[in-house]
């Protein structure tokens, strides 16, 4: 009832034709049904040795990404123990308290498509600011973006809606870091009796260039 998508976007230099690889990303889909149903999907019918090796990749992902929700659940029970808390020895650790950021944004038509749901790459685009700013608190730079993680719709948000991100640092992994990034989303009732749908979440990798073009190498953190 899913299907994978892959996309790979280029960049051409028109004087030399060369090529360069900028992003690999891979997107699932589900079709919308109708009434309670799930829409069953035809598989592909694959043509050549590059399909075939593709398809194989397809399903090694899917093992994967199913595989984390498992993983994390473990982890999130066992954090959950009373007096089971991480603690950070280090000595220069930096707190993450401030680099969580909050923002807002209203649903408008131009977010959306014909069905009037936000537009995925609308929402993506919103998370990487706030999570740009929450890096940059850290490492006091341009941080750029290298990886989404685990980038989830939860739910639909639509036209009128209001949208509220926060953003923090969960860790650092000296020349890396990773950013949480939470979505939840509010009608205009919804908005006054304070019930927020939670509709993405997003693990965002960045890391920061000197001026001299090395990587720089963030601070440990205390949570």
């Amino acid at each position: 009832s899913s299907l994978q998508v892959g996309i790979k976007v280029t960049v051409q230099d028109v004087l030399t034709n060369a090529e360069k690889i900028v992003s690999v990303a891979y997107a699932t889909y589900v079709a919308k049904p109708v009434g309670d149903g799930k829409v069953e999907l035809k598989p592909v019918q694959l043509l050549s040795a590059e399909d075939h090796l593709e398809h194989s990749l397809a399903i090694e992902r899917r093992r994967i990404r199913l595989g984390y929700v498992q993983v994390f659940q473990k982890l999130m029970q066992e954090s959950n123990k009373e007096g089971d808390f991480y603690t950070c020895e280090e000595k220069d650790a930096v707190s993450t308290e401030h680099t969580h950021v909050q923002s807002t944004e209203l649903v408008l038509p131009p977010h959306a498509n014909h069905h009037g749901n936000t537009f995925g790459g609308q929402i993506m685009a919103w998370m990487q600011t706030v999570a740009s700013i929450s890096a940059s608190r850290l490492c006091r730079s341009h941080p750029i973006l290298k990886a989404v993680n685990m980038f989830k719709f939860w739910g639909p948000s639509f036209v009128g809606d209001r949208l509220v991100f926060n953003a923090i640092v969960n860790n650092t992994f000296h020349n890396s870091v990773e950013v949480g990034v939470r979505v939840e989303a509010y009608n205009c009732e919804e908005w006054i009796q304070d019930q927020p749908r939670h509709i993405n979440s997003a693990f965002l990798i960045f890391n920061a260039l000197n001026d001299k073009g090395e990587l720089l190498t963030f601070p440990k953190v205390k949570p």
